[in-house]
């Protein structure tokens, strides 16, 4: 039993069952008691490891193709340099690490991290506390100043709220979770179906949409189509948009219950890039991609970073060098590689050539 269960259960008992979309965002992003407002959970000692803290060459190379697609947008000075859900604030750090590797690059960028977390923000400000440039925080993507951008978003859109669709005696009912006869959060669906889906299915199957992402992905695309820039995707999902769902809950790094522990399990979903790239377009955006991370990684050069840093590490550092190369870029087992399950993309202006890592 948690505190955000028993509010959960008492709005569900005022107002009826809620969508999972909703479900979802109260266990992340409630005020005061949503899993992502109350701790850090990166890292060893939390919930999972992101590819910044497996290695600085992640992160490093991602501030390499930054520097890359802003010379492909033209080189505008100012150009905002956003993160969106920057962790820890480890992936910026090593961006603006290497940002001087072109002068003129880092003096033309206006930092912008978005972020949700109260929590999350304390430990990025103490992290770029030192920063090579000013770093302005926002709470929304859309209070990010326009303007010409290039935008990072590593294992942001999984954390966004999804809805799901069942198939019930021939048509699509929304998946609503409300409460069992004797106080449990259980999943159900709505009495009346859902007349603007029309996908053909067998009985019980699956749709699952990420709105949330849909909406936040034809924002940035209208933005960049205007104003110019880039946005860099990586994340874990699939290719093609698919029936079936990918709802999964993640407490002291192992799998749980969605519906068991509200508040203290993260909960995502796998992205569906495709949707995405469809969103994008619509807007008149390019897309790059999606390729696998260790495609992406492999053209950026992520096996010529860890042979520079060998050559100045002792063995053990050596080790730890070529174990985080197979983890980020390896294939293989998906809990031990990231580099097939995790999916990169890029969404340019239409003007723009490719840029490394789709070429």
């Amino acid at each position: 039993m948690t505190a955000l269960r028993d509010e959960i259960a008492s709005i569900i008992a005022q107002h009826g069952p809620i969508t999972l979309e909703h479900y979802m965002s109260l266990c992340l992003s409630h005020p005061t008691l949503g899993y992502y407002m109350t701790r850090d959970p990166f890292g060893p000692s939390g919930d999972f490891i992101t590819a910044p803290d497996i290695s600085q060459m992640f992160g490093e190379l991602l501030g390499l193709w930054a520097i890359e697609a802003w010379r492909a947008a033209g080189a505008p000075s100012p150009v905002r340099l956003v993160e969106l859900g920057p962790g820890r604030g480890t992936l910026m750090a090593d961006v603006l690490r290497v940002a001087p590797v072109s002068a003129p690059f880092a003096q033309a960028i206006d930092v912008h991290l978005v972020e949700t977390s109260p929590a999350l923000e304390s430990v990025q400000r103490r992290m770029l506390a030192n920063a090579s440039r000013p770093v302005t925080w926002s709470g929304d993507f859309k209070h990010v100043p326009h303007g010409p951008s290039i935008i990072l978003a590593n294992e942001f859109f999984d954390a966004l709220p999804v809805r799901h669709f069942v198939r019930i005696d021939g048509s699509w009912r929304e998946r609503l979770v409300g409460l069992s006869d004797d106080g449990a959060l259980v999943f159900g669906a709505a009495q009346h179906a859902e007349p603007n889906l029309r996908v053909d299915a067998p009985e019980g199957a699956i749709v699952e949409i990420g709105a949330v992402a849909l909406r936040l992905m034809t924002d940035i695309a209208r933005r960049i189509v205007k104003e110019r820039g880039a946005l860099l995707v990586v994340d874990y999902g699939y290719l093609e948009t698919s029936l079936g769902e990918t709802l999964q809950a993640v407490e002291g790094h192992a799998y749980a219950d969605p519906l068991a522990h509200p508040g203290e399990a993260d909960i995502t979903a796998h992205v569906d890039f495709a949707a995405l790239a469809r969103a994008a377009k619509a807007q008149g955006a390019k897309v790059l991609g999606p390729v696998t991370q260790g495609h992406f990684l492999d053209q950026l050069g992520i096996a010529r970073r860890a042979e520079t840093l060998s050559r100045q590490a002792n063995p053990e550092q050596c080790s730890d060098i070529a174990a985080a190369l197979e983890r980020l870029a390896g294939s293989g087992d998906a809990k031990a590689h990231m580099g097939e399950v995790f999916k990169a993309m890029a969404i340019t202006h239409p003007d723009m050539p490719a840029l490394p890592g789709f070429l």
